[in-house]
């Protein structure tokens, strides 16, 4: 059956920043997005996205006949994929009132809460949702577990290599092309899942779970603690404690890196820090785009939430529970606020804006060292987002 995997309202707004640049489900959390999750639990490539229009042209949406309609912010299992199968058209499933799956045809128009639909309520009680940005960390060790159990499945993992020192080696599976050099694989905790053609160089000290994605790198000497994920083609060095970074990111060299989710696109210079610990040990607050002002987040260990495009240079220092913004570009001596909007340049000596016509260059760069094309497509996106985002840019509104 053709498969739309749609954006919850309320969790599209309580996901920014990192709903502002793709769909719901398009989140790394455990070694698998959650579309690429759905994919393979319901072993189809007949998946598509219902979400902002803006995003649509990136994104685009397919509707046949028969159409599954999916909570893009609900992690699978193999429970609600059962639930699921046994809708039928005019059906939807519904947990604890969230609305998890409707069967529909294409005459009828998609809403989360269509009257005419049959409820029918779930009994699963394990089902992850992914609703607030701290919620892709917390929950990164469960949907390691989990993916690693879905990809591994079956299949026997290729030797890990002598010369390494391995605790726990049958939850450590090590895919086609991979290379691991004389470092420490501690599985005892959680497993650790090597990606195709990844590579973890001389010296690191790893701790699972673990993820490091297709043809990412671990720099030499790094330290990792779970519960991490290192997305495609991500490299990563220094110390890293449970920590999701989505793809194409990087962090090469020394400094800390805690209880943060690092979307794509984003470079931190040599020596960036963030504190992941108040030092009174208090709740921490993260700015939350949806109610314009800093809420709680029920943790005491929480560290960075930096969007996509984002950029910072060498010797960064973020505060607990720091927020940064889409395309923000950071750099300076101290502390910067712990909210940074969407297309900031500056740090503590204050900020201006990231003029777009920049921040194209800046992408364009980044994107052709990796043999990928930044486009019209994804101009047309940035350029809406950046529209969308100027009056979160205070010092645009005191002129």
């Amino acid at each position: 059956m053709n498969c739309i995997l749609f954006d919850p309202i309320k969790e599209r707004n309580q996901l920014q920043p990192f709903t502002l640049t793709r769909p719901v489900s398009h989140i790394r959390v455990g070694i698998l997005t959650i579309h690429e999750k759905w994919g393979k639990y319901l072993q189809t490539e007949k998946l598509s996205n219902l979400t902002q229009t803006y995003l649509q042209e990136k994104y685009p949406l397919h509707i046949e006949a028969e159409n599954l309609y999916i909570n893009g912010s609900i992690c699978p299992n193999e429970k609600i994929i059962h639930e699921i199968k046994q809708l039928n058209e005019g059906q939807a499933l519904y947990n604890n009132n969230v609305l998890i799956a409707m069967r529909l045809n294409h005459q009828t128009e998609f809403k989360e809460n269509l009257p005419d639909c049959t409820k029918i309520e779930s009994t699963v009680d394990d089902c992850n949702q992914i609703q607030f940005p701290q919620d892709i960390f917390s929950l990164n060790g469960a949907e390691i577990e989990r993916d690693f159990d879905l990809l591994t499945a079956g299949r026997k993992s290729a030797e890990i290599p002598e010369g390494n020192q391995v605790i726990n080696a049958q939850k450590i599976f090590i895919e086609e092309g991979a290379s691991v050099l004389f470092s420490v694989l501690n599985a005892s905790n959680g497993p650790i899942y090597i990606g195709k053609d990844a590579e973890v160089m001389e010296g690191c000290k790893i701790r699972g779970p673990f993820a490091l994605c297709a043809h990412a790198g671990l720099k030499m000497d790094a330290k990792i603690y779970g519960a991490t994920t290192i997305g495609p083609y991500c490299k990563v060095g220094g110390e890293v404690n449970n920590s999701v970074f989505f793809s194409y990111s990087n962090k090469g060299h020394d400094g800390f890196v805690g209880n943060a989710v690092i979307g794509e696109w984003v470079n931190m210079g040599a020596d960036t820090n963030n504190s992941n610990l108040k030092n009174t040990y208090d709740e921490v607050k993260l700015w939350s785009y949806s109610e314009k002002r800093f809420i709680k987040t029920g943790l005491t260990f929480c560290g960075l939430m930096m969007a996509d495009h984002a950029k910072c240079g060498i010797n960064t220092m973020f505060n607990t529970g720091t927020v940064v913004g889409v395309g923000a570009n950071v750099f300076g001596t101290g502390f910067p606020r712990n909210y940074i909007p969407d297309f900031s340049w500056g740090g503590t000596q204050g900020f201006e804006t990231f003029i777009i016509s920049k921040f194209y260059k800046t992408a364009e760069a980044m994107c052709k060292r990796r043999n990928i094309e930044f486009g019209e497509i994804d101009k047309k996106l940035f350029e809406k987002i950046f529209e969308m985002t100027s009056e979160n840019r205070f010092w645009e509104n005191n002129k």
